[in-house]
Formats: structure tokens, sequence, C-alpha cells
């Protein structure tokens, strides 16, 4: 892998490990549908009470199901394969242009230092996510 990708790729890793942002493949409304599912099955045959152990026992089955799924960001995008990182690294320096650095702390601190720049580049990490890795994107609170 070339330095400048290498270089942007860790860029990234920064800018969403600064935002607390995690991923979230599709499929995450299938631990939703296992909680809510088995609660109204709970309820027609238990009532109330049925409500909530149905409830419970839905979201543990949900979050097993779902286990594995949220990743930070940077994981991912250290796990890109050599041609999504090319087209991450297309999208990025589309927006980063003329800019020159010889190493990555240098590049951080441009990027970071510029406030415009750090929230165009954020947002085509986070275009790029969604639409490419057809991923959905939540904030860490």
């Amino acid at each position: 892998m070339s330095h400048r990708i290498d270089d942007v790729m860790k860029l990234c890793c920064e800018l969403s490990a600064n935002q607390q942002v995690k991923n979230t493949v599709k499929g995450s409304g299938k631990g939703a549908a296992a909680a809510g599912g088995l609660a109204f099955a709970g309820g027609l045959v238990g009532g109330p009470l049925g409500i909530a152990v149905g409830g419970a026992v839905g979201g543990l089955l949900g979050c097993w199901m779902t286990s594995g799924q949220f990743k930070p960001l940077p994981q991912i995008i250290m796990e890109l394969s050599p041609q999504q990182q090319q087209k991450l690294y297309d999208d990025i320096m589309a927006i980063l242009g003329e800019i020159h650095w010889t190493e990555l702390a240098q590049l951080t601190a441009l990027v970071m230092g510029n406030t415009n720049l750090k929230h165009q580049v954020t947002a085509a990490l986070l275009g790029y996510v969604t639409k490419e890795l057809q991923a959905e994107v939540h904030y860490v609170d």
C-alpha cells in the first residue's frame, strides 16, 4: 500500500475515533424484530407479564443475532480491501486537493486544524461508508 493511501486511511481512522462513530451492518432490524415479535407473542399468551417476559427473551435473542455487527469505524477502515481503500482515498483526495504532506502527523494537523476541511473529510468518509459499504453510521454517546 502506498505511503499516501496509508496516511489517508489513518487520518480517516483518527477522525472517526475522535467523533466516536460506530458502524452497524444492515440487518440490525432482525434483532429489533425478534425483540418486538417475542414481546407481542408473549402478550398474546400471558398478558402484561407475557409482554415483559417475551420482550426480555426477544431482547436477548436479538442481541445474540446481531452480535459482531457493530464495529468501530477505524476497525472497518483498516479492514477495507486495497480496491476499497483506493476508492476512499480518491474521495478524500478530491477534498484535500493539492495539500502536500510529508508525514501522517503533518496531514492530521492540517486537517484537524481546519474546521471546514475536517467537516468535509468526515462527510466524505461517512458518505463512503453509507454508500459503498451500505452500512449505517451511529455516533456513540
